[in-house]
């Protein structure tokens, strides 16, 4: 396995990958009000521009894990990064200069960059599984998230003043921004070359099924985690922004300012997390655990709060929880696969995850709708079961690491695949 030490530069490559499938969809929220008046679009038609993004993206997946699974991670990364580049110029292009056609050929870049995307973030987990071990790879795991939480919290803003230029400058922006994540990950990140045959499909099939076999009950419940806190997550934002429209007014850069508040929090206790759990699987349960309850007290507070800075305190702890959780949980999933499965295995969290940003938003655009106490009592609930299930069906023994659960793992499909 080859060791590579956590320099600035290659953690600085490593998080800008996740940072272009945070953009993809993220930065274009500021514009869509002036997409839709330009080209004349219904509301259904304009939310097809991040739908089509976020479909392409939660299928492709898992796919592009198997790829680099049997090729390597940076063969999938940089031609990922190139064919994001190429979507977004196809867009942009298509809103500048194709007049009727626009609207479909903008789609049709979306879902080219959706495609692109697939390949980087969850793929740039799985390639900071294989350089580094223990302590290091947790570290870098928690900065991967902490720039994916960055990301988050920039490109409202960022998107914002691209759209001062003009509506569609943001499209031409993405192929900027890939490149540079291209030239640092070609210049900074070395992957060693496969020494052994990849496995046969059939064998890596059964190597799977091996993993979901054995291990299946927990990593199942390590996906339903990530995914809730990622629904809880962009759930109440979506919440947040609404209530800063409607009820107090605040549009513009002001709003992206406040949303990033909660993004920010959980960035900051991301890295943190990371720099701090080592490789140690006990605490990393513990932190779960804890994060869990931490997000379900708030929620379960917010339902007596509507004042909007108590209302945002509250919700910035209900993001150190978040923060808490993600970087324990891409540990567990990351380190306790070997890396011949590793991409396949960390993407289908990686797509779980997106289905959960995806239908945050309409889960609990229907829950507003319902009842504003029940949303909140709705949401500790589901966090709460995460907790729940953690507790009952994640074994971690006092001592144990990722890299010994690894090996174990290991042993068990070698002797599958034989």
């Amino acid at each position: 396995m080859s060791k590579q030490k956590p320099t600035g530069l290659t953690i600085t490559a490593l998080g800008s990958i996740p940072m272009i499938l945070v953009l993809g969809n993220s930065m274009l929220i500021p514009i869509l009000p002036k997409m839709k008046a330009v080209l004349n679009l219904s509301q259904f038609k304009v939310s097809l521009v991040i739908t089509a993004f976020s479909a392409a993206a939660a299928i492709s997946i898992p796919i592009m894990g198997y790829l680099s699974d049997r090729f390597c991670r940076k063969a999938v990364i940089i031609p990922s990064l190139i064919l994001f580049g190429a979507g977004g110029i196809l867009a942009g292009s298509a809103a500048a200069w194709f007049g009727d056609y626009a609207y479909i050929w903008l789609l049709i870049g979306r879902v080219i960059q959706g495609i692109g995307g697939a390949g980087t973030a969850y793929i740039a987990m799985a390639l900071a599984g294989d350089l580094f071990k223990g302590g290091e790879q947790s570290k870098v795991l928690g900065i991967i998230e902490a720039s994916n939480g960055f990301g988050k919290v920039v490109s409202p803003i960022l998107g914002s003043l691209l759209a001062l230029i003009i509506w569609y400058a943001i499209f031409f922006a993405f192929p900027v921004f890939c490149l540079i994540s291209i030239l640092l990950t070609l210049f900074f990140v070395k992957e060693k070359a496969k020494s052994t045959k990849p496995l046969s499909p059939g064998a890596y099939t059964k190597g799977l099924f091996s993993v979901f076999k054995h291990e299946g009950l927990w990593l199942i419940v390590t996906y339903f985690t990530g995914t809730a806190c990622l629904l809880t997550l962009f759930g109440i934002l979506f919440y947040l922004s609404d209530i800063l429209e409607k009820r107090y007014h605040i549009n513009g850069l002001l709003k992206g300012f406040i949303l990033a508040v909660p993004l920010l929090f959980m960035t900051t206790t991301s890295y943190i997390t990371g720099a701090k759990i080592m490789k140690k699987l006990k605490l990393m349960k513990i932190l779960i655990v804890a994060g869990l309850l931490l997000m379900t007290l708030s929620f379960a507070i917010l339902v007596f709060f509507s004042k909007l800075i108590p209302f945002i305190s509250i919700l910035a702890v209900s993001s150190i929880g978040t923060g808490l959780v993600l970087p324990c949980i891409n540990s567990f999933i990351t380190g306790s696969v070997n890396k011949e499965l590793r991409g396949f295995v960390t993407s289908l969290y990686g797509s779980v995850r997106f289905i959960g940003v995806a239908a945050g938003p309409p889960i609990y655009g229907w829950l507003m709708g319902w009842s504003r106490s029940g949303m909140f009592l709705c949401t500790a609930a589901l966090t709460l079961l995460s907790g729940i299930l953690t507790l009952l069906f994640i074994h971690v023994s006092e001592n144990q690491t990722t890299e010994e659960t690894t090996t174990s793992l290991f042993q068990k499909l070698k002797l599958t695949t034989r």
